[in-house]
C-alpha cells in the first residue's frame, strides 16, 4: 500500500506516586494542559485530558509509530518536571511508575470522552482504586491487586 492508515484511540490511566492527592484545582487545568501538549509533540493527537487530585485520564489517538510505553514514559517524565520547575507542589512531584491503558473503537469516543469529562462527579462516588479495578475487570486484563498500586508512604 502507498499510505499508512490508522484509526487507533486508547485511554492512558496514571496515578501520582503514593496516590497522594496533591493535583491542586488552581493549576490542575494547565496541567491537563500540558500534558495534552506532550502527547501532541509525540505526533500523536490528544482528545482530552483530564483527572483529579490523584489520578489523570488521557484520551488519545495513538500513532502507530509511537509506542505506548515510550509515550506514557515522556508525557510522565516532562509533566513531572513541569509541575516541580514550577514549584506547585511542597515536596518533590512524582508519578507512580506504572500505567493503565486501554483501547476503544472509533464508536466508543464519545461515551469515553463524556466519562472523562465527569472526572470530578464520577469520583464523588467511586474512589480511584474502584474505579481502576472495574478497569481491569471490565478490560478483562488478569492483575494481582497486591501490585496494583505502591504501598502508600
Amino acid at each position: 500500500m502507498a499510505n499508512t492508515y490508522h484509526q487507533l484511540y486508547v485511554q492512558a490511566v496514571f496515578a501520582v506516586k503514593y496516590r497522594d492527592a496533591v493535583i491542586n484545582k488552581e493549576w490542575k487545568t494547565t496541567l491537563m494542559g500540558v500534558i495534552g501538549t506532550l502527547i501532541n509533540e509525540t505526533g500523536c493527537k490528544t482528545i482530552i485530558v483530564n483527572g483529579v487530585e490523584d489520578h489523570v485520564h488521557c484520551l488519545i489517538g495513538l500513532k502507530p509509530v509511537v509506542s505506548i510505553s515510550e509515550l506514557m514514559k515522556t508525557v510522565k517524565a516532562k509533566s513531572s518536571k513541569y509541575i516541580n520547575d514550577h514549584n506547585l507542589t511542597k515536596n518533590r512531584f512524582e508519578w507512580q511508575e506504572g500505567y493503565g491503558v486501554f483501547s476503544y473503537s472509533h464508536s466508543q469516543i464519545d461515551n469515553v470522552y463524556k466519562y472523562i469529562v465527569n472526572q470530578e462527579n464520577h469520583h464523588k462516588k467511586q474512589s480511584f482504586k474502584e474505579e481502576y479495578l472495574a478497569f481491569l475487570n471490565k478490560f478483562e486484563v488478569p492483575y494481582d491487586e497486591r501490585y496494583i498500586f505502591e504501598d502508600l508512604k
